[in-house]
């Protein structure tokens, strides 16, 4: 399991854009993703699961990955995150 830690910074927070991108990615993947912010946990593939999150600027996101290619998909969000977010 690899877990990935992030504070957003982007003035919009949690928005659509990245929450489209981080949905593509998970789907793209084999591997379990949830993220949780807040108290409140969402699945990587769930879009409206994300932006019930309600995450804005200086909320931590806390990220799991689980499966045969967590690395590979811990890496792509990694990107969106320091990208977007």
């Amino acid at each position: 399991m690899v877990t990935l830690h992030h504070i957003i910074t982007s003035s919009q927070g949690l928005h659509a854009r990245p929450v489209t991108a981080i949905c593509r990615c998970v789907l793209d993947g084999s591997s379990s993703v949830d993220i949780a912010c807040n108290g409140h946990l969402a699945s990587g593939d769930n879009l409206v699961g994300l932006m019930a999150l309600d995450a804005r600027r200086g909320d931590a996101l806390e990220v799991s990955i689980e499966g045969p290619d967590e690395e590979r998909v811990a890496a792509a969000l990694r990107g969106i995150f320091e990208r977007d977010l």
